[in-house]
């Protein structure tokens, strides 16, 4: 499906031939991936260049394997026009989201279609097997896919936790605190690599497939499920921060803590993440008196179906929500925060007392939705990141390789 998040702007014609040429193939190239198919007359028309351009840069684009003919149109009068359009199988990509119980994995092409995935139970118990389980998986999907791993340029890798200097921190996973994290996983697939907070990139899946619909800004996406996470996009694109620690919110102290420095997880009701995350809501609804293996999903299905208890556990939570987000309101003044993850897509039950809690305490008020994507929102967040930075790598080193 073509990535409607790309911009396609025009070339100016103040530079060097040379430049003005590469600038002429990213432009085309980067309209067929947008729009689709097209002849040339129509990319001439649309682009505003010439059509003898036109015909050369896509000749260039061809001969660099990026373009192809598709076929020619269906006219009843006239010479029929040749259609173009961009070869996705010019390389692939993979996304990877790693999470406490499952590693997620995606392979695509450079139009962002699925070429295979697959669900892993993440038995690791350091990097180094992570590292293992990882290549075994995207290995046997390309493999299915009729790909070697060789065929993969760019590996997009979701992680929990926030980035410092191009690493990960995750305290719940052991190991993941070792320095190099990405050089790991860079040497162990073999290809390029982006490491990215999964919960920026469920963002941008959500913004640009989602709930979002690829047209709010500010964009928030908060993330209330094992731990809390906040992801921002602003003007189409991810806000990280100076160090890459932006939307780190379960950080934040809880209301009357105080102002101590130890916002470990160790540190029972401190941040925000141990009065919002999952653990919260069993942990509310044991104390109201409920009893048996508790899990979120059971609190929530028990609300539904009326237990004064589980509606206390619930309306607990939605306090917690509505103070964080009273905040996020009046901070960044959104139109729109999407909630998900395991405690977040009970919106239909914690909206209300939200709402009521917010009513009372804040003037500032955004609408809140339910993310659509669910689990998929974090691989399909990557993917179009991923496919965005592998096209740009395929087409620099052909275009350099077979132009320069």
């Amino acid at each position: 499906m073509p990535s409607s998040h790309l911009s396609v702007s025009k070339p100016s014609a103040a530079v060097a031939p040379s430049m003005l040429r590469t600038m002429n193939q990213r432009y085309l190239l980067d309209w067929l991936y947008t729009y689709g198919p097209a002849t040339r007359p129509q990319l001439a028309k649309d682009s505003g260049l010439s059509q003898p351009t036109v015909f050369a840069t896509l000749s260039d684009l061809e001969q660099a394997g990026l373009v192809r003919p598709l076929g020619e149109t269906d006219r009843s009068s006239g010479r029929p026009a040749l259609i173009y359009e961009a070869d996705p199988s010019a390389r692939a990509v993979a996304a990877i989201d790693i999470g406490r119980d499952w590693v997620r994995i995606v392979v695509a092409d450079l139009a962002g279609t699925e070429l295979g995935k697959s669900d892993v139970r993440n038995t690791a118990r350091s990097v180094d097997s992570l590292v293992r389980i990882v290549h075994n998986a995207v290995t046997t999907i390309a493999s299915g896919a009729g790909l070697h791993l060789s065929d993969i340029i760019h590996t997009i890798v979701a992680s929990p936790g926030p980035r410092f200097m191009g690493d990960a921190y995750a305290a719940q996973f052991r190991g993941w605190q070792r320095p190099k994290l990405a050089e790991a996983l860079r040497e162990g697939l073999g290809t390029s690599l982006t490491l990215e907070n999964n919960v920026n990139l469920a963002a941008l899946g959500e913004f640009t497939e989602g709930a979002g619909e690829n047209r709010f800004s500010p964009f928030v996406y908060l993330l209330i499920d094992t731990g809390v996470g906040l992801g921002l996009v602003v003007d189409g694109q991810l806000y990280r921060g100076a160090t890459g620690a932006e939307g780190e919110v379960g950080f934040l102290p809880a209301p009357g803590t105080g102002t101590g420095s130890d916002h470990s997880p160790g540190t029972p009701g401190r941040t925000l993440e141990e009065r919002l995350a999952a653990q919260a809501v069993v942990d509310h609804a044991r104390a109201a008196g409920m009893t048996g293996a508790l899990s979120v999903e059971a609190v929530f299905e028990a609300a539904r179906k009326g237990s004064p208890e589980a509606l206390g556990a619930v309306d607990l939570e939605a306090d917690a929500i509505a103070y964080l987000l009273a905040g996020i309101c009046a901070f960044l003044d959104p139109e729109v925060i999407v909630l998900g993850g395991e405690v977040g897509h009970n919106l239909d039950l914690l909206k209300p007392r939200i709402l009521e809690r917010l009513e009372a305490t804040t003037p500032f008020t955004a609408r809140l939705l339910a993310g659509r994507l669910g689990q998929t929102a974090t691989t399909r967040g990557a993917l179009v990141r991923g496919v965005g930075l592998a096209r740009e790598e395929v087409f620099t080193s052909r275009i350099n390789s077979r132009f320069a």
